[in-house]
């Protein structure tokens, strides 16, 4: 390799680490995004014209591998048994979250179907962003292999819009919701919400990531997550070539699932830090390589389906949540979940002064994690058939 393509690459890994060490140093950049700020930085890169000739090639690389490599390892963190142990109103406001999205998503494809040209990759990213959040639509562009400047316009959209309802639920949200919504009801640690979770260590901290104790097994698990990439490819050999990626996508995060029930593996600490590491990678990369030019061009019909996509899968899960009678709390720490990923689960929890509703929040948003993938390749070639421009 090139003198000039290994500074390459040292760039777009060294670069993420840097954003999460000043994000953890300044509370503004943890309340802009760790994801947010490396796709500016990416753009910024990409658009100065200093890259190498050929640079694209190992961009492409690295887009490949991080988001394949990343999904396993989001997903060792998983508790699927404690899925059925949730309480009822949690189980519900699962359900009633994804039913909303995958209605509006259906509703949508309709309404702009003759003016958004591939519009079921986009459908597909939708339903991933709003079940899974950045993980599982970084991983819809792999499986349908969209275009840089189609995902990179989609999730400024969904990026912007998503931060407008962040800003209304954390301020007059609680308020507005129990309008509608009987309010919470305190239930003394329930599901040990009070005394097990540790958010902040389990699914934000990076400290103490390099201590040996956490390292080497952090690394075997990083080893275990190559060799389901790699047996994920080999069986996708077995299938046609077009459904090649998604077929690769399913296997990992069936995998993922699958080993998040061998004790040993889920009990190594930073598996979901690292993942995340790895999706900030590949934001930074994949920035890098969309043109300015072309996403200068606005797509009104694009920004309102994304816009449907959010405001009206809220509505719709409130409508759902007054029908089985899910308070208020539950719903928005659900929403949250689902619309802006588990990350932002602690900083509603707080604005909501509701420490309860943290691990329904949690097991929300990661369930999430592990279905997207699932519905979003599904829903995505069900619509491409129903699609007039390709």
């Amino acid at each position: 390799m090139e003198t000039p393509f290994l500074a390459l690459i040292i760039l777009f890994i060294i670069t993420p680490v840097v954003v999460i060490y000043l994000e953890g140093r300044f509370s503004i950049l943890k309340k802009i995004g760790a994801v947010l700020i490396c796709y500016g930085v990416g753009l910024i890169i990409g658009n100065m014209g200093v890259l190498p000739v050929g640079a694209d090639k190992y961009q492409n690389l690295l887009t490949d591998i991080t988001i394949p490599l990343s999904l396993p390892l989001i997903l060792f963190s998983i508790d699927v048994k404690a899925w059925f142990k949730m309480a009822r109103s949690a189980f519900l406001a699962l359900i009633t979250g994804l039913i909303s999205v995958l209605a509006v998503v259906i509703i949508g494809f309709f309404i702009f179907a003759d003016s958004i040209e591939n519009i079921w990759q986009v459908s597909g990213m939708l339903i991933g962003v709003y079940t899974g959040g950045t993980p599982n639509m970084a991983a819809m562009k792999t499986a349908l292999n969209v275009s840089q400047e189609l995902y990179i316009m989609t999730h400024t959209y969904d990026l912007t819009l998503g931060a407008i309802y962040l800003v209304f639920i954390l301020s007059v949200g609680q308020k507005v919701f129990r309008w509608f919504l009987p309010p919470f009801k305190p239930v003394e640690a329930e599901n040990g919400a009070d005394s097990n979770v540790n958010l902040e260590e389990d699914f934000e901290s990076y400290e103490g990531i390099f201590k040996k104790k956490t390292l080497v097994p952090l690394l075997g698990a990083f080893g275990i997550s190559v060799a389901i990439l790699g047996i994920s490819y080999g069986i996708s050999l077995l299938f046609p070539k077009e459904y090649a990626t998604a077929i690769i996508i399913l296997l990992i995060t069936s995998f993922g699932i699958a080993f998040s029930f061998v004790p040993k593996i889920k009990a190594i600490k930073k598996t979901f830090q690292l993942g995340m590491y790895l999706i900030l990678i590949f934001s930074l990369t994949v920035a890098s390589m969309a043109d300015i030019s072309k996403l200068s061009n606005i797509s009104f019909s694009l920004f309102y389906y994304v816009a449907l996509a959010v405001y009206g899968s809220f509505i719709i899960h409130i409508a759902l949540a007054r029908i089985f009678k899910i308070d208020a709390d539950t719903v928005i720490i659900s929403t949250s979940a689902l619309i802006c990923s588990p990350p932002f689960v602690p900083v509603v929890a707080g604005a909501l002064k509701n420490r309860q509703v943290i691990l329904t929040g949690l097991v929300v948003g990661i369930a999430g994690y592990a279905v997207g993938n699932y519905l979003g390749i599904l829903l995505a070639y069900v619509l491409r058939e129903f699609s007039p421009i390709m």
